[in-house]
């Protein structure tokens, strides 16, 4: 019998999630085994109905338990999915981060080729002109910052949802280690005519120069 725990009036559901998860983890909970019914779980951990379904609701979509409709929930992992990207990327170095970043956007360079609107076009270009700007003034921070935002922009064109979405993570992730890395904007003004020729390829609607552009973009920042 475990003794109820009552908790702290706030994000309920993720405090039941994380005590659930820790029982699941530590061999209270083991794989097969039902998890106690909604009213038990309430009165465990001294919360409503709500708190309770969106916490199992969190270990399903973790992978830990799986919920049989009119029957009760069951533990099927003590590993589950692993933590959050978003997390997992928090811890990364900075190597393993750019790396990834590099290799999305020549995929999303590509795709933006293909998939381009005139307004993402717009887009780019008001985002490359004003890190040719910066550049040029050696304001680093938004220099780095109108870098990533042209890159954003290009992965909006790629029309590929899950390839933004990670290109925005890992990016805004990277911002602060490129400011400490670069120190000037040296290599920005370097590799500006790298970037207006990936522009132009995209403009083009040529996929096969895009991808050849942003691979050189590619080499000259390793």
């Amino acid at each position: 019998m475990i003794t109820p725990q009552p908790l702290k009036r706030q994000s309920l559901a993720e405090e039941v999630a994380a005590r659930l998860q820790e029982l699941i983890l530590t061999g209270k909970y083991t794989t097969g085994q039902q998890l106690p019914t909604e009213p038990e779980l309430m009165q465990q951990f001294g919360v409503g109905r709500s708190s309770v379904r969106e916490a199992v609701k969190c270990l399903a979509n973790r992978g830990l338990v799986r919920v049989q409709q009119g029957v009760g929930t069951f533990v099927i992992s003590q590993i589950g999915v692993g933590e959050p990207f978003s997390q997992r990327v928090q811890r990364a170095d900075f190597e393993e981060l750019n790396e990834v970043r590099l290799l999305l956007e020549v995929k999303i360079a590509e795709r933006a080729a293909i998939h381009r609107t005139n307004k993402d076009i717009e887009k780019m270009k008001s985002f490359l002109k004003k890190r040719f700007t910066h550049a040029t003034a050696n304001e680093l921070e938004a220099c780095i910052q109108a870098d990533i935002n042209f890159h954003t922009a290009i992965a909006e064109a790629s029309k590929n949802e899950i390839m933004l979405d990670l290109y925005k993570t890992v990016a805004t992730h990277l911002k602060e280690s490129f400011i400490l890395r670069y120190g000037n904007t040296d290599s920005f003004i370097e590799s500006q005519s790298l970037h207006d020729a990936l522009l132009q390829s995209i403009v083009d609607k040529d996929p096969s120069k895009a991808l050849h552009w942003a691979t050189k973009i590619s080499s000259h920042i390793k």
